[in-house]
């Protein structure tokens, strides 16, 4: 979307099911899996660009060898950073030993990264925080196989603060309070816990310490320890690891907030937070590619069976509609459809903002990830058109001559690639003034195509803040003088602050949010806004199961169309001379358009987790208060 608006992660988990052997015999080589590793994260990129990391574990290496690797960068492409180190290592330990090269035994023993099990991440660093030591696998060392836990996940939780204490109660003394480090300790916890009791058992049973060992790891119970560690956990989660000797888990949230997809046969397991990278590097089709279902873990055992364990009791199912709406790849068959139906879906609107006048209006899309909502919309006005073709013909049909006929059908849309984004473009100027007059070229567009009596319709996939709306986009469509310029949100009005897993925590940012307290302002209901703070103030000492979302009552004066209204003048410079006309998707088109992602609270303040009224109620009293921090 042209705000500029962060989505946390993604993750790849890859198990191979045969001896390294087999896939340098049908592949040709023994790093087949780290070559599927580097397409899993490179097909994820949109999901983050800030930082990238891989770990692998190698089976049934003997004491004394290494057989866990991690690589992490935070570098500007840090997919390429971390597979040129892998690269860079291969080759130095090839070049050195030519013995390798057609000995799998030798590579698997000798050569770092190259093992049966996978773990790869992708990131972006949210709130101020992009140092490597944020950069997800986390790696919990230990010197018995069966203790070491590497942890990746794509999600957020709303009560770090209650589960860090937690950690504390046990006797623990956590490095920091991020939610990565908890959620690795949580587990790490009952992790030990279980190899604890598993190590006394099997001592009892007339076992020696080293043969205890790898029975330990036959007999763990990894969804035992899963469902210990994630009892309180509240948010939005894809949670991956990998123990030691081999066994690899991925958990999704009981909302099903967090996607994640997998795939089996003889040869891998395979897991991602997108389907189509899987399709795409393992040429699999769509429906073998099933959706884990939320609250359930897919666990993956040393032996490579695989089994699936309800962990988490569901919830009612609230997939993230942003998913479909922006953030994960548009290649996907259903999402494709989605994003025309969305376009398709607020034409009538749109309609109604031109006045019906197709015949002088140019439609277009910003940015590039918009372009399938476009086609939608397009499709909506080609119809349109269709229907009043029909009807001029029908009209004239009595004496309708050949010249009328061309004349009736020779009408037709125009479309037009409006804006393009200079991406490379930086301000090296801190002075204000100076600094938004090049925030306005941020995009450049086409001169030519815009006659002074057209609307320009330009449809984005979310409008968010409005920042870049005001001080980039309006401005340079400005400069090509249309009659009018109505952009087109295919998302509705985002609301409330999101807790589960993208970056708009703040409710001030939010353009809707800072149209509804000026409309306060305008009609004298200014007092709302104090009697919300004193309701939310008033549940701080209450269980999230109490709290309401009480932040409702800033928006419930207004209908939609009042607030976009307001948008529309909020986000217009006085020096804009074009009308400016802002539209929203509703969220009643949203759900026809995505019927299976119904995860809408940042457009309806309808949280899918009892953690998220508290967040809401702590973002107004942070707004309220004037506290830059964040709720959660």
């Amino acid at each position: 979307m042209s705000d500029a608006l962060k989505h946390e992660c993604g993750i790849a988990v890859l198990r191979l099911k045969k001896p390294l052997s087999y896939y340098k015999e049908k592949y040709g080589s023994a790093f087949y899996p780290i070559q599927k590793m580097y397409l899993l994260l490179e097909k994820q990129h949109n999901r983050g660009q800030d930082g990238a990391g891989l770990a692998s574990i190698k089976l049934d290496m003997d004491a004394g060898e290494r057989y866990i690797s991690r690589v992490r960068s935070n570098k500007a492409q840090p997919i390429q950073d971390i597979f040129m180190q892998i690269n860079e290592r291969i080759n130095e330990e090839m070049e050195a030993h030519p013995e390798y090269h057609n000995n799998v035994d030798l590579q698997k023993k000798h050569i770092p990264y190259l093992g049966e099990v996978f773990l790869g991440h992708v990131r972006y660093g949210t709130f101020g925080k992009n140092n490597i030591e944020s950069v997800h696998p986390f790696l919990r060392q230990n010197n018995w196989m069966h203790r070491n836990l590497i942890v990746a996940g794509n999600f957020n939780l709303t009560n770090v603060r209650d589960l860090f204490q937690d950690l504390v109660e046990l006797g623990q003394h956590p490095k920091e309070m991020s939610d990565t480090i908890t959620v690795m300790e949580k587990i790490g916890h009952f992790l030990d816990d279980e190899v604890n009791d598993l190590y006394y058992k099997i001592k009892q049973e007339g076992y020696t310490k080293k043969s205890a060992s790898p029975l330990i790891g036959e007999r763990l119970d990894v969804a035992r320890i899963l469902r210990r560690a994630s009892k309180n956990w509240d948010g939005g989660f894809a949670m991956a690891g990998m123990i030691g000797h081999g066994d690899t888990f991925v958990l999704r949230d009981p909302a099903g907030i967090r996607p994640a997809f997998y795939f089996e046969n003889d040869e891998i397991v395979v897991v991602a937070s997108e389907r189509p990278v899987i399709q795409t590097a393992f040429n699999v089709p769509f429906e073998e590619i099933k959706e884990l279902t939320p609250g359930q873990a897919i666990i993956i055992r040393k032996d490579a069976s695989v089994k699936f364990e309800q962990i988490l009791e569901p919830l009612p199912l609230k997939a993230c509609s942003f998913e479909r709406v922006y953030f994960s790849r548009g290649n996907d068959a259903e999402i494709y459809q989605e994003r025309k139906d969305l376009g398709k879906l607020i034409f009538p609107e749109v309609l109604k903002a031109i006045n019906d006048d197709t015949d002088n209006s140019v439609f277009s899309y910003i940015p590039n990830t918009s372009e399938t909502s476009f086609f939608g919309m397009v499709e909506g006005a080609q119809d349109f058109l269709n229907q009043r073709k029909i009807a001029d013909i029908l009209k004239n049909k009595e004496n309708l001559s050949e010249a009328k006929l061309q004349e009736i059908l020779s009408v037709k849309l125009r479309t037009e690639k409006i804006a393009v984004k200079d991406a490379k473009l930086r301000t090296f100027i801190t002075d204000d003034s100076s600094r938004d007059d090049m925030v306005a070229h941020v995009y450049d567009v086409t001169y030519g195509v815009i006659k002074p009596t057209d609307n320009l319709v330009i449809i984005d996939d979310s409008i968010v803040r409005g920042t870049t709306l005001k001080k980039s986009i309006i401005r340079m469509l400005d400069r090509l003088n249309p009659k009018s310029i109505v952009v087109v949100s295919a998302a509705p009005q985002v609301r409330y602050p999101d807790c589960y897993g993208i970056d708009m925590a703040k409710l001030e940012g939010l353009i809707a949010f800072q149209a509804a307290i000026e409309l306060l302002k305008d009609r004298n209901l200014y007092h709302i806004v104090e009697e919300v703070y004193k309701k939310s103030k008033a549940q701080e000492g209450l269980h999230d199961s109490e709290v309401v979302n009480y932040v409702k009552e800033i928006y419930a004066p207004f209908t939609d169309e009042e607030i976009s209204n307001k948008i529309s003048v909020m986000v217009k410079d006085v020096n804009i001379k074009s009308d400016v006309k802002i539209v929203f998707q509703s969220v009643e088109n949203l759900h026809t358009a995505c019927p299976h992602n119904l995860g809408d609270w940042y457009f309806t303040g309808d949280y899918p987790t009892i953690g998220g009224n508290r967040v809401v109620n702590r973002a107004f009293i942070n707004f309220y208060e004037g506290r830059d921090e964040k709720p959660y």
